[in-house]
């Protein structure tokens, strides 16, 4: 038995350096990929950028008032669990809620217990719905944009800190309350009074509370006053966890989603940009190819007419035919290549040149300047018997101008001998 020899590969094999060509472009990027979202992972969780959060720095962050309050021996704690106000308030604690119009009803009903217990409770510009949950008997006005306000009440906080940047909602009671910095009439800033539990302090807007607008005005002095009363202050900012479905509505597709779905879904779509233009055909000029094997020049013709007649391409059919016979009869009558298509040229120098038969058939017209006009540069064919007689008229074109010795030249003598 011969020895078997192995196969070499072939010009398609998958090779290894091929294929870490092919592939290191696409490594590259899921790798920087992948080191961006840990980057942007890590960043984001020691570094907060939320709106009214004590731990971010951010504008609209609360860091700077969170350092104050730590200086003057207040400890703040941020809670994000329902569960544990109840367990964490009490008579020496102040209870901040930022966002108390985004509560579910599960959450409002924790804060209200809660409020009943801690030594103040203090609501960033509740609206209608809050208010009539939380604070019962209280009427809500529609907002206003935020503006230096002179206190203009007999509240200490107040006179202290002096005018302030309020506005937002406004706020109105029958009941005992001290209304401050009232705008068109109305309180931007209520303290409620309980002769059971603490008092509990409406704030129309959050704006004295941020980082940017901390040090503008009297908002530094409120804020301190109004946080910093008692030694614990609870900040409560529900977790993306604790947003589940209120007991009066139905919460939508989006809402089921996790927190940062949106940059996930943006970091995606980058990355299938960038594979896109990288995979992406890019287009040159056009190139020649060897063809693996030599086609016959009469299998091109036979398959260039099957196609003209299956799509009754009579016309392209009759120039191919016409553009041939032009070529040889130049080349037969001595008129330059460049010229071979002229019809202005090329048909006076064969009418002058055609050999006339001495006894041509009876009404067959002469071969004049006209008739090989038509001939060379004529009308397309109407139909199939059109396009038969016009190359039998082409081949005995071709015959008269046959040099001595020639195929075409014996073809034709031997017509003329015929009897």
């Amino acid at each position: 038995m011969g020895r078997v020899t192995p196969t070499a590969p072939t010009s398609t094999s998958p090779l290894a350096p091929h294929i870490w060509q092919r592939a290191r472009g696409l490594l590259l990027a899921a790798a920087l990929l992948a080191v961006a979202g840990v980057t942007l992972a890590a960043l984001r969780s020691t570094e907060h950028t939320a709106p009214l959060d004590p731990r971010s720095a951010s504008p609209d962050g609360s860091k700077a008032l969170a350092q104050l309050l730590t200086d003057r021996g207040v400890h703040t704690t941020v809670l994000t669990d329902s569960s544990a106000l109840h367990r964490q308030t009490g008579p020496d604690t102040t209870l901040l809620v930022p966002f108390p119009n985004s509560l579910t009803e599960r959450q409002r009903t924790a804060v209200r217990k809660a409020a009943e217990d801690s030594g103040r409770t203090v609501l960033l510009a509740p609206d209608t719905r809050t208010t009539s949950a939380l604070t019962p008997g209280i009427r809500t006005f529609a907002a206003l944009p935020t503006a230096p306000t002179p206190p203009d009440c007999d509240l200490a906080a107040a006179r202290r800190a002096g005018g302030a940047d309020l506005g937002g909602h406004r706020y109105s009671t029958t009941g005992p309350a001290e209304k401050c910095y009232p705008r068109s009439g109305r309180a931007t800033l209520l303290r409620l009074h309980s002769p059971s539990r603490g008092d509990t302090v409406l704030l129309g807007t959050a704006d004295p509370l941020r980082n940017e607008h901390l040090d503008q005005h009297g908002n530094a002095s409120l804020a301190l006053q109004l946080l910093g009363p008692h030694p614990q202050l609870l900040w409560y900012l529900p977790s993306d966890s604790e947003r589940v479905p209120s007991d009066d509505g139905e919460r939508g597709f989006f809402d089921l989603l996790p927190g940062g779905w949106s940059w996930a879904a943006v970091q995606l779509a980058l990355a299938a940009l960038l594979a896109a233009l990288w995979r992406a055909r890019r287009l040159g000029p056009l190139v020649t190819e060897r063809l693996p094997v030599a086609v016959p020049a009469a299998e091109t013709t036979e398959g260039r007419s099957r196609l003209y007649r299956k799509a009754n391409d009579r016309g392209h059919a009759a120039d191919a035919l016409r553009t041939a016979c032009r070529g040889r009869l130049a080349l037969l009558a001595g008129v330059p290549r460049a010229q071979a298509h002229d019809r202005e040229i090329l048909v006076p120098a064969l009418a002058a040149r055609v050999v006339h038969r001495a006894s041509p058939e009876p009404g067959e017209p002469a071969y004049d300047e006209a008739r090989i006009r038509s001939l060379l540069f004529g009308s397309s064919p109407a139909n199939d018997t059109a396009l038969l007689h016009l190359a039998g008229e082409l081949d005995r074109l071709e015959e008269l101008f046959a040099p001595a010795g020639s195929q075409q030249h014996r073809r034709r003598a031997d017509k003329d001998i015929t009897p």
